[in-house]
């Protein structure tokens, strides 16, 4: 099935203009965790749900699981498709970068500029996670080499894929034109060269971006950047005095039977009321926790 889907999505793109940057905020007032609004567009005839998910700077997996039931590679002519580009901010400090797995996404705050910059992202596929880590920017390199693993090297030669042992800048290089290293040993942020591949589970364990974003995000990164990578399929947050929840689906190696990790939940919105007095409606919290559309949903009375 992964084969397939990476078949179809590897096609020649129809024409679609890359129209949004970045989606960059001021940091929210103390006491709201939330940036953005909830947008949709209407769809063309021609659009699929990759196109009109990198034209609106989201990830194909995000654009999807906010449209359940239409059809990803032909959602149609004039259907109203929805746009999760409200988000709740990952818990822990709001300082460099955050990257939360189960999203797929990241946050960016630039040092001394009370803002969040936030990109989709495509990250290690099952057998080659993304691992869970605190670690920081080392070194960063335009037009860099790459130098596969033996392991990636013994896996392309068993799929009749000889791979050099050094893989030098320019179309072929997976790593695109912009690398950013890290202190945890063979995974970096880097752009691609196939960026279809952006808001899926493909890499084997890097951390991938739309060749647009890594582009803006390079510069701005500053050597010594700590990058804390998160797991965290339920974000809370508060939006004027209520409490929401921003459900994603856990990865595939996270997920229970019942559909909802009930406990990690719990935690979850323990953590987020603290000292506070409220009322959860603890059916629309389950309810979003399964259905896991990425869009914030009202949990306190």
């Amino acid at each position: 099935m992964l084969r397939l889907l990476l078949t179809i999505l590897a096609l020649p793109l129809l024409v679609f203009p890359l129209t949004v940057a970045a989606r960059e905020f001021p940091l929210p007032l103390p006491g709201n965790d939330a940036v953005g609004e909830i947008s949709s567009i209407t769809s063309r005839y021609e659009d699929t749900l990759s196109d009109i998910g990198r034209a609106n700077n989201l990830g194909f997996l995000e654009v999807s699981e906010a449209n359940p039931g239409v059809d990803p590679w032909l959602p149609g002519e004039g259907l109203e498709i929805m746009l999760p580009t409200q988000f709740l901010l990952p818990p822990g400090p709001r300082e460099g970068i955050v990257i939360n797995l189960a999203e797929l996404r990241m946050y960016f705050y630039p040092k001394g500029e009370n803002r969040v910059v936030t990109y989709p992202l495509g990250i290690g596929r099952e057998g080659w996670s993304t691992p869970v880590s605190d670690t920081r920017v080392t070194s960063k390199r335009p037009n860099p080499s790459w130098t596969p693993p033996e392991s990636i090297r013994l896996e392309h030669l068993a799929q009749g894929d000889a791979l050099p042992k050094v893989v030098p800048p320019g179309p072929d290089n997976p790593l695109g034109a912009y690398a950013i290293y890290l202190a945890l040993p063979g995974y970096l942020l880097h752009g691609t060269n196939k960026p279809f591949g952006v808001g899926l589970r493909v890499s084997h364990g890097c951390i991938r971006f739309y060749p647009e974003d890594i582009e803006k995000l390079f510069p701005r990164v500053a050597i010594g950047t700590r990058v804390r990578i998160i797991n965290e399929p339920y974000k809370l947050g508060w939006i004027n005095g209520r409490l929401y929840i921003e459900a994603h689906l856990p990865l595939s190696e996270q997920q229970m039977s019942s559909g909802v990790d009930v406990a990690h939940l719990k935690e979850a919105v323990a953590a987020a009321i603290g000292s506070r007095r409220v009322t959860i409606d603890w059916d629309t919290l389950i309810e979003a926790a399964l259905t896991h559309n990425g869009i914030p949903v009202p949990i306190s009375r």
